[in-house]
């Protein structure tokens, strides 16, 4: 099969929809080689994580052909690229970031979208009005227009349903994984290298992702004042306004020596900083899934997250939840996992068995199933009209010969 993917942010993104749509193209080219993978790329940028999905042999890349499109790159992703898929061949497009191109359902070729999350719905004051219209266009299309509908979590599918109303039957979930590197040791030289390098306090509780409102940092920090003194808090993402917020509480309680915010830390040196840590925490209101928590699984740490959305299902029920507004609960359970090393090697091990159900094989396995049931579809859609058409000419016959 020749199976086209919307490999947009795997080129321009280097976190978040870029991983995945990486991670998804790499698994899928390796372990179903049978088919021919078309990553249609609106604009080529330096990507070297990009250019490795190339060394397979069944992977290749495709771009805007003429010099108007060139120019206007995000009206053919969304217009335009249909033509393209038509001379390509392409059987399959699958829109691996809540989109799909508008008219994809009139050209005959089979359509997966995958929805990470919907929380510009679910939580709106953290959008821009303006942004939650264009995102609110862009998914409901995809998830109506689309044949199957991939949700990264049963949370995200919950929510495809109570927003969108889309019949659950049209909905797979299958889960993410996270880069293998996350996976393997790094040397005892190699971490003393990277603390030197962020000057990385000796004992420390790490938190991955955006230091943004709804990634909930202050929970962590706040905590902070009720667990020992030596224990230091590092949290490494993107910068935004909220950082104004946490180093103020910071300042005010006179925690400054003890938090740390690293922002811009390059990928290749986060597996040794997993691995410096004593324990992973992630108290976000709000995630599609929560790829951090299975990279920090991976590192062999101990996790806290947060209840109410979808952490659960990455953490597996022997890591410990917390409701996001208790900061009680969380320097309560910092402590517990803190001083009961019993406790931490249960978590850890825990873990790794939980981890079992994100491996690649089976996560490529997933999605191709997906894939067959687009055509299944096509195909009981033929059969019953097949159907139909023998049982009309069977009663026409009935009543011919009745006369």
């Amino acid at each position: 099969m020749i199976i086209g993917l919307d490999a947009k942010r795997a080129m321009a993104n280097h976190t978040g929809l870029g991983n995945y749509s990486r991670y998804m193209v790499d698994i899928l080219a390796t372990y179903h080689q049978s088919n021919n993978y078309r990553l249609f790329v609106p604009k080529e940028k330096k990507n070297s994580s990009f250019d490795k999905l190339l060394h397979h042999n069944n992977v290749r890349s495709s771009f805007p052909q003429s010099t108007t499109m060139k120019r206007f790159s995000s009206l053919w992703r969304t217009w335009f690229i249909k033509k393209d898929l038509v001379r390509n061949g392409i059987q399959l497009y699958h829109g691996l970031s809540n989109e799909l191109p508008i008219g994809i359902h009139k050209t005959g070729i089979k359509s997966v979208v995958t929805i990470h999350d919907l929380i510009f719905l679910r939580y709106p004051e953290y959008y821009k009005p303006i942004d939650r219209k264009i995102y609110n266009f862009k998914f409901r299309y995809a998830c109506q227009v689309a044949d199957r509908i991939v949700a990264i979590s049963e949370c995200t599918k919950r929510d495809i349903m109570h927003f969108y109303h889309i019949p659950e039957e049209k909905i797979d979930v299958v889960y993410q994984g996270c880069d293998p590197q996350y996976s393997v040791r790094v040397s005892e030289s190699r971490k003393s290298e990277v603390r030197v390098k962020y000057d990385l306090p000796e004992k420390f509780i790490l938190n991955v992702g955006s230091i943004e409102e709804r990634k909930n940092l202050m929970l962590a920090v706040q905590a902070l004042k009720d667990i020992p003194s030596d224990v230091h808090l590092v949290a490494i993402g993107r910068k935004t306004p909220y950082v104004n917020k946490i180093m103020d509480y910071v300042a005010e309680n006179n925690l400054g020596d003890r938090v740390h915010l690293i922002h811009d830390l390059p990928h290749k040196d986060l597996p040794a900083v997993y691995q410096l840590a004593t324990l992973f925490v992630y108290p976000s209101r709000f995630e599609g899934f929560g790829i951090p928590i299975i990279e920090a699984m991976h590192s062999q740490l101990p996790v806290i997250a947060a209840t109410g959305s979808c952490l659960e299902e990455a953490g597996g029920k022997d890591s410990l939840y917390v409701d996001p507004d208790d900061v009680s609960g969380m320097a309560e359970a910092m402590n517990r996992v803190l001083e009961d090393r019993a406790l931490r090697e249960k978590m850890i091990v825990s873990g790794n068995i939980y981890l079992q159900r994100f491996q690649e094989n089976i996560l490529a396995d997933s999605m191709s199933k997906v894939y067959s049931k687009c055509f299944e579809s096509a195909e009981s859609a033929t059969i019953s009209k097949q159907d139909i058409q023998v049982e009309n000419y069977r009663m026409n016959w009935s009543k011919r010969h009745s006369l």
